[in-house]
């Protein structure tokens, strides 16, 4: 009971972090910026960066799109693709955020040189923690206990029944 209640406070710290300490942060450097340089300037980075970051979005969107096309019709899952598709969607959505911060992580995950940079390192992090056991993969199927197999034989990993990630308890 208690990992489950440690666990909801990592997810609320993250979610605080997510929608207030961030946008905070934001919100003082665009303040700064715009002491710096005046708000007309500091607007119109915002807006430009909005737009832009939205054209430079559907671009590499359909980019995406026509890769992963191109992987199924030759008859290959399109792993990489839809990778790529989940983190121009990611950075879409950033630069529709203003705010500095937002839009350097949301202009990151556009580019594929930096893209694959931030995808390399989050596969790293998510096998270390999987080889640390702070995360557990376990599989469920129709017919099967929790795991994969017969409650009797106890948890078990058959990917074939479909994946599920659930932190360590």
């Amino acid at each position: 009971m208690l990992a489950r209640v440690v666990l909801y406070m990592n997810t609320l710290g993250r979610l605080a972090l997510l929608f207030v300490v961030v946008p905070i942060v934001e919100l003082m450097l665009l303040i700064e910026l715009g002491q710096l340089v005046g708000i007309v300037p500091t607007l119109a980075l915002v807006v430009a960066t909005g737009i832009g970051g939205a054209a430079m979005a559907r671009a590499e969107g359909l980019r995406v799109l026509f890769q992963f096309q191109q992987e199924l019709a030759q008859g290959r899952l399109p792993g990489q693709a839809m990778l790529d598709g989940a983190s121009v969607l990611v950075g879409g959505a950033f630069l529709l955020t203003p705010g500095v911060l937002t839009d350097l992580l949301g202009f990151s995950l556009l580019f594929p040189l930096s893209r694959r940079w931030i995808q390399r390192r989050l596969k790293e992090r998510l096998e270390r923690q999987i080889a640390d056991g702070s995360i557990r993969v376990v599989a469920m199927g129709p017919g099967m206990g929790f795991g994969g197999a017969t409650p009797e034989q106890g948890p078990g990993l058959d990917p074939s029944k479909g994946i599920v990630v659930e932190p360590e308890e």
